[in-house]
């Protein structure tokens, strides 16, 4: 039966992306062509990391999308703040907490349905504990004022994004003392370009790039999930950071177990390989990925616990989760517990269950952590564009932001350039900064050097941008400035701007030095 489920869930989701390949059917510009498939974590495929996407890319203009904006988009109005109540389990028949103003109905036929309506903008918006060093002066979670100048006042966060890719050519085989020097070299051109923290990526399969009581070692180590290397990475990270005056944060994927693609085998001893032999549908296999599913109680708590696990043992500035969330709106991927929670009396729609899910995950972790050391951030970087966040990934940003006690900051994947015929950055940013309704929260901006040099073909009329201006990165770092949210910016990837390919390298260096200018 097992692998009838399988099996269908692969069809179905083969189905699915031909989907995304036809058409762009919600697209405002039919002469755009077809969506492109990009790297989940904001970098176009190449041959060798094809294994690593699982959707439609996050930057495929959508006719829903609040961010499909005119130039007269009216301000949105400030909605007052609704207080988080405890979680509540999944499989109760009311959402836990009182909806913000931003949130749609979901049909309970189906996982769609419209995004967020509170989303209009105004275009003139201007480790362990053996560890002696202590934390440098916090970048993070501090009000900016608006100067209209791009002259920011406040402490800004400076983060670079070092995604598995990245870590594992200085990781994978090496001793402590070869990944010690490999991981110092890197951390020093982050400080030396004028960037305050490191964002690692320390769980990026159901694994673990540090000692873990409930996570396997990671395949990225020695080659084999479940060896150890002999020293922990995550440790030396992190005294390497703070030997430089950086921060750090641990950047986590919570349901993913492996991308499509992905043939790395499961250990013994993960949880999800031992799930996957005794429960139903705590993991799922779909569109030839593996997952955890965020309905299940049991899941939570592992997810929870791991991340407790990283607050209480390690030396963190921040903890941080990307995009990666629900794999697919396909109805089969959870169908299972979700008639459970209708037999059980629950009267959510699919969609707004789904979110519920992961508002409750959010809220759980958010509160473990503040537990731990009320000091360390919690943060998540969506996409860009709010309709797939919300009717794909299954995730309520706008509750976050209306609510205290879910995230400390927000950090969209706005990888649009001032151009962008869909997504201008201006009216992106401008709409994000409207989000925010409550004190407390920052807005960081994830920016995208990856895009430096290379045609940004789903931009339309922008699409040469990154090709003829060697300057977009600090002009966008000076705009946001002018936002009252704002509170710093993140680049994608630490290789888009340290080893980024020959043809681009002469650019990206032109990039770099405008942006150390502003820094």
């Amino acid at each position: 039966m097992k692998r009838i489920r399988q099996y269908t869930s692969t069809v179905l989701a083969a189905v699915f992306l031909l989907l995304s390949f036809s058409g762009c059917a919600n697209q405002t510009d039919s002469s755009l062509p077809a969506p492109q498939m990009v790297l989940r974590e904001g970098t176009v495929l190449s041959q060798q990391e094809s294994f690593e996407s699982s959707q439609g890319s996050g930057e495929t203009p959508s006719s829903s999308d609040p961010t499909v904006l005119s130039s007269q988009a009216a301000v949105s109005s400030q909605g007052s703040s609704v207080p988080a109540s405890s979680s509540q389990p999944a499989g109760q028949s009311s959402v836990s907490q009182a909806p913000s103003s931003a949130q749609s109905s979901v049909s309970s036929s189906s996982a769609a349905s419209s995004a967020p309506s509170n989303s209009s903008v105004s275009s003139s918006v201007p480790e362990s504990s053996d560890i002696s060093s202590s934390k440098p002066a916090s970048s993070g979670g501090q009000e900016s004022s608006p100067s209209g100048s791009g002259n920011y006042s406040g402490d800004e966060y400076r983060a670079v994004w070092f995604s598995y890719l990245d870590i594992s050519g200085m990781l994978k085989g090496q001793g402590e003392s070869a990944f010690r020097g490999n991981i110092r070299a890197a951390f020093q051109k982050i400080s030396d370009l004028g960037c305050n923290v490191a964002i690692v990526q320390v769980r990026p399969f159901g694994d673990a790039l540090y000692k873990s009581d409930y996570f396997p070692w990671s395949y990225l180590c020695t080659g084999t999930e479940g060896q150890d290397p002999g020293y922990d990475p995550l440790k030396v990270m992190i005294g390497e950071a703070r030997s430089l005056g950086l921060e750090i944060e641990a950047w986590v994927n919570p349901y993913r177990i492996r991308p499509s693609g992905n043939k790395n085998a499961l250990c013994d001893s993960n949880i999800a390989s031992q799930w996957e032999d005794e429960e139903e549908d705590y993991v799922i296999r779909y569109g030839g990925g593996i997952y955890y599913n965020p309905a299940r109680p049991e899941v939570r708590e592992l997810i929870v616990d791991g991340v407790r696990e990283l607050a209480e043992n390690y030396d963190l500035d921040g903890i941080h989760f990307d995009d990666y969330f629900y794999p697919s709106p396909d109805d089969s991927f959870d169908s299972t517990a979700y008639k459970e929670y209708k037999n059980g009396g629950g009267s959510l729609g699919l969609g707004d269950w789904r979110r519920e899910n992961v508002n409750i995950l959010i809220r759980d972790v958010y509160a473990a952590i503040k537990a731990a050391d009320s000091s360390i951030r919690f943060g998540v970087s969506p996409q860009g564009n709010t309709s797939n966040n919300y009717n794909t990934q299954y995730i309520d940003v706008d509750k976050w932001l209306s609510n205290k006690g879910y995230v400390d900051y927000i950090c969209p994947q706005i990888y649009f350039g001032f151009n962008n015929a869909t997504s201008p950055y201006k009216q992106t940013v401008a709409l994000w900064n409207n989000k925010i309704k409550v004190s407390g929260i920052s807005l960081y901006i994830g920016l995208a050097p990856y895009k430096i040099g290379l045609t940004d073909t789903w931009a339309g009329s922008g699409k040469n941008e990154w090709v003829t201006d060697s300057s977009i990165l600090a002009r966008q770092v000076q705009s946001a400035r002018d936002y009252k949210q704002y509170g710093g910016f993140a680049l994608f990837r630490y290789a888009s701007l340290f080893a980024p390919d020959s043809s681009v390298k002469s650019q990206v260096e032109k990039e770099k030095n405008a942006l150390a200018d502003v820094l």
